[in-house]
């Protein structure tokens, strides 16, 4: 099985999604230090829970965005960027109503809807061959 690059430019824009989605999933799963203090996330004493949670967190963004890498199907772009608009969706109910309105979590509002975007672009046909 070799690594297809898509011809298509929307289909391109929508590989390129998912393969930051990896990259962030390989970040945050195998630096998961690095991605609490980027994030502005402090464990507790005594508790490393936060670790598994964010290493787990970082292995779902990994699988999902191998999954379009992988098979390059439009039903898998589909599914990949209707998470990420999800993602997107609470994150602005977060804003909203938990106090949560900081430079950080509007920044991470503006790539979980670019990535939601490229994808759902390509699938329903918004760039032209």
């Amino acid at each position: 099985m070799e690594l297809y690059f898509p011809e298509e430019l929307g289909e391109q824009l929508a590989f390129c999604s998912a393969a930051f989605a990896v990259l962030a999933g390989l970040i945050i799963m195998f630096a998961p230090g690095y991605s609490m203090r980027l994030f502005g996330l402090q464990p507790r004493e005594g508790r490393r829970d936060g670790y598994a949670e964010l290493r787990s967190t970082g292995g779902m963004y990994l699988a999902l965005g191998l999954t379009p890498i992988m098979l390059a199907q439009p039903n898998v772009y589909l599914v990949f960027g209707a998470s990420f608009a999800m993602a997107a969706f609470a994150r602005i109910i977060s804003l909203l109503s938990d106090k949560g309105s900081t430079i950080l979590n509007y920044l991470l509002l503006v790539v979980q809807i670019v990535l939601a975007a490229l994808p759902l672009a390509y699938v329903f046909g918004f760039f032209s061959a």
